[in-house]
């Protein structure tokens, strides 16, 4: 039931997204991918894990700044898909643009903001990766040594 509410909404804003909200060079970068507004394996998938940060918290009664919440929140999360891909699990990162319904589903508080709705389960027989997903940058393209 639960992941049944979170393909709905997330597919409704997948569809205002496709419809114009993010703009042709946005649509023209996932267009290798082949990447649309149905999302069936959020329903299909065993486990999906919600990962949440907040900026602003509760303490004494005041909102107290946390820093460097999405740094952490992108070093936790990749040191988890890690792990999960040790265990051998698929996961699948999906970022919904706009994703504060996963708030209202799952009844978080406004002060969090979801980052990841990330997807896992087994590899599905013969599933593959798209050969665009596969390109990846060489050393000297991401970082310089001095």
């Amino acid at each position: 039931m639960r992941k049944s509410r979170i393909r709905e909404a997330a597919e409704k804003e997948e569809r205002d997204f496709y419809a114009g909200r993010a703009g042709a060079e946005w649509l023209s970068a996932l267009e290798p991918v082949g990447s649309d507004a149905s999302k069936p394996f959020l329903e299909i998938a065993p486990w999906l894990i919600v990962i949440f940060g907040a900026r602003k918290g509760v303490e004494n009664g005041k909102p107290p700044k946390n820093y460097y919440v999405p740094e952490s929140v992108g070093i936790a999360s990749g040191f988890l898909i890690a792990a999960l891909d040790h265990a051998g699990l698929a996961a699948l990162t999906h970022t919904p643009n706009l994703m504060s319904f996963l708030n209202e589903v799952l009844e978080r508080p406004d002060p969090e903001e979801a980052y990841i709705l990330l997807v896992l389960g087994h590899p599905a027989e013969g599933a593959t990766v798209p050969r665009h997903a596969k390109e990846k940058k060489t050393l000297e393209q991401i970082a310089s040594f001095r």
